[in-house]
């Protein structure tokens, strides 16, 4: 293995001292009166060695890191992926880099991935919260680390957070459902949860049954269900209700609920998901969704933890961003029930 190049050794073979080349290397050459021909010399020769600064040592010196840490639920999802895709992209461009991880919707591991980042001394945090959370947060919350919570809040902790209109989301999913005469009985798939998110989208859905004065038909599947035990409980709910259209509260629980229609040949009831997928736009037909701007979610997040970490926020930011309903062929009216009504 190569011998690691030190700033001493740098000096060394420069015939200048130590603290010459540190004061270069930090950006002092002018603050220090060093000239701009041995400034030269210097950075032509440490990038002829290739020298790499010690991050650690580099951070403690400064009080930077220059690392933000993201924790996601699960970084394999799209929405997710695509999220900290950007976000990433826009940390850079500010001179900063990104370590990212899933943690499941497990807070233990959620707190064990926060300790670590700490370690590392990561300059600021992007979370979204499982629940059990919360006291790990508020004490990042009292040590003035900085932190902006992602998807999902905590109502008792004060802190900036980017969330969607989860809402509107669920609520016009739901009258766009019932806009067609045929959907007698639209049924809504989400999770236990006491996550706002879900809290959110639940409120949503009843909200719209309530206004159509129609009965509401709801089923939940635990966060940790085995795949095969979800999509058996989605077609019980779906062929022992006889729905004729869904709202699925997740792109993941609408996959399930796709499965168990191809697994027991059923017919494919009217649905609209949460959260895009690439697979929806493959299917036949191809499956409505509830939209997210997953690049403006992300210039919020990250604009929001880079102007915290330089005490840029004079106050805390709550910002909701809006869905948007993408109607494809899942949940279309077609023309012959049209005709039917008019």
């Amino acid at each position: 293995m190569r011998k690691r190049i030190l700033i001493s050794d740098i000096a060394k073979s420069l015939g200048i001292s130590v603290t010459t080349v540190s004061f270069i290397l930090n950006g002092k050459a002018k603050e220090k009166r060093i000239s701009e021909g041995l400034t030269k010399r210097v950075l032509d020769y440490v990038k002829k060695v290739g020298y790499k600064p010690n991050q650690l040592a580099q951070s403690l010196r400064t009080g930077q890191s220059k690392i933000l840490g993201l924790i996601v639920e699960d970084i394999s999802n799209p929405f997710f992926s695509n999220v900290a895709k950007d976000i990433e992209k826009i940390a850079y461009d500010n001179g900063y880099h990104i370590i990212y991880c899933s943690m499941d919707n497990d807070a233990t591991k959620a707190k064990e991935l926060i300790q670590l980042f700490y370690d590392r001394q990561v300059d600021g945090y992007i979370i979204t919260p499982p629940e059990g959370l919360e006291d790990t947060l508020s004490n990042l919350n009292k040590n003035n680390v900085p932190l902006v919570l992602f998807d999902r809040y905590i109502p008792t902790l004060e802190t900036h957070y980017v969330v969607l209109d989860n809402f509107k989301g669920a609520f016009e999913a739901t009258s766009h459902l019932l806009a067609n005469p045929q959907n007698k009985k639209v049924g809504y798939v989400s999770l236990y949860s006491n996550q706002t998110q879900m809290r959110d989208r639940l409120e949503g859905y009843m909200k719209a049954i309530d206004d159509h004065q129609q009965q509401a038909y709801i089923k939940k599947i635990k966060i940790d269900e085995e795949e095969g035990e979800a999509i058996e409980q989605l077609h019980a709910f779906m062929h022992d209700n006889r729905l004729d259209a869904v709202l699925f509260a997740t792109n993941y629980l609408a996959i399930d609920g796709l499965k168990a229609v191809k697994q027991y040949g059923m017919n494919l009831p009217h649905m609209v998901a949460f959260d895009d997928h690439t697979l929806f736009k493959l299917h036949e037909p191809a499956i409505s969704v509830v939209t997210q701007d997953t690049s403006a979610i992300a210039n919020e997040l990250i604009h929001t933890l880079l102007n915290e970490i330089k005490g840029k926020n004079k106050e805390l930011q709550k910002i909701v961003i809006p869905c948007e309903l993408q109607v494809r062929g899942s949940s279309v009216i077609s023309q012959e029930t049209l005709e039917q009504t008019s």
